[in-house]
């Protein structure tokens, strides 16, 4: 029997993957399993549900009866446009692309399991700035709960793979492992449609160590010899090539969109826009600016795609990347 889940089911399971704290992941748990309809072919997904429902109470009852904890470095808050967590095999050079797109500075070496700890650092697209988090090399024989718990929850999953060391083989090796820890790249979502105890992750390959022109060449063979649905990104964290490159492919994956606020009579500030997601409406890009917005809004004028410099423009218009918005009440 089918599943049939209405549309807000899938709005209440990305609330649960997003969530920061335990409370908020059992009360997006709760509601899942308010709408997910009783007859057999649910009675997996309620399970898994009741399951992931019982851990974090217990969770909840654990951090009550401690006195003191230590929070787990994997705990790590969002800062800028997006978090960018990268995870790989050892030696593919993760900690490398962070130290030269950022301004962290983790340990980088020759040898494997460099990396103990995870290490934030922000890299700048133009004028934002998004959160990169270098993180331990993935390993079977040592798995870390809180590093999985931080890949389900980031906004893109950046999976790092070595140009130059079998690299089809170190994505599927690396795509494995995750699925073993039921954490799944979103671009694979149609091939597990039975699979309800699955956390999908929107998910970019970076294909790093790809130094010199003529490894252009390999790469170009690597996007040909792989499965379409994955999105690659080429870079070198040693000559830096393909940077500029990297950067809007992380933007894109992203999926959001910078708007600028003009007030009336004044000149829009160009320097700190407002990111937001792909879509939204002068609606959403009011309330970013200030609640009292969503009140009195009446029209907006846009400068920008798809309308002439000025248009008046209702709270539904859709807004585009590089938006020009002046509100007016």
């Amino acid at each position: 029997m089918p599943t049939n889940l209405p549309p807000h089911y899938f709005e209440a399971e990305e609330n649960y993957r997003t969530a920061r704290t335990i409370e908020e992941k059992i009360a997006y748990l709760e509601e899942m399993m308010s709408i997910v309809p009783k007859h057999k072919g649910t009675e997996h997904l309620r399970a898994d549900l009741k399951r992931r429902l019982s851990q974090h109470r217990a969770e909840t009852k654990t951090q009550k009866t401690t006195v003191s904890r230590q929070i787990s470095p994997f705990h790590i808050d969002r800062e800028g446009a997006g978090q960018v967590v990268l995870v790989g095999l050892p030696n593919v050079g993760k900690s490398a692309l962070v130290a030269t797109l950022t301004n962290a500075k983790p340990e980088v070496a020759a040898h494997p399991f460099s990396t103990w700890s995870p290490t934030p650092g922000m890299m700048p697209i133009d004028n934002i700035q998004v959160q990169l988090i270098d993180t331990p090399p993935l390993n079977p024989e040592f798995i870390k709960p809180a590093m999985m718990d931080l890949i389900r929850r980031c906004d893109l999953l950046a999976i790092v793979i070595d140009l130059q060391a079998f690299p089809i083989q170190q994505l599927e090796d690396t795509v494995t492992f995750l699925e073993e820890q039921r954490i799944t790249p979103a671009c694979l979502r149609e091939r597990y449609v039975h699979r309800y105890d699955l956390t999908f992750v929107p998910t970019l390959v970076v294909v790093n160590k790809v130094d010199t022109p003529v490894m252009d060449e390999d790469f170009e063979i690597l996007c040909e010899l792989s499965d379409e649905v994955w999105h690659f990104a080429p870079v070198s964290a040693t000559t830096e090539r393909h940077v500029t490159a990297f950067k809007q492919a992380i933007f894109e994956r992203l999926e959001i969109i910078r708007i600028y606020a003009k007030p009336p009579g004044q000149e829009p500030d160009m320097k700190d826009p407002f990111v937001m997601r792909r879509e939204g409406t002068v609606e959403e890009f009011a309330g970013k600016v200030h609640q009292d917005f969503l009140k009195t809004l009446k029209t907006a004028r846009i400068w920008g795609e798809g309308v002439y410099d000025g248009q008046s423009v209702g709270r539904d218009h859709v807004l585009h990347d590089g938006d020009i918005v002046e509100l007016r009440t």
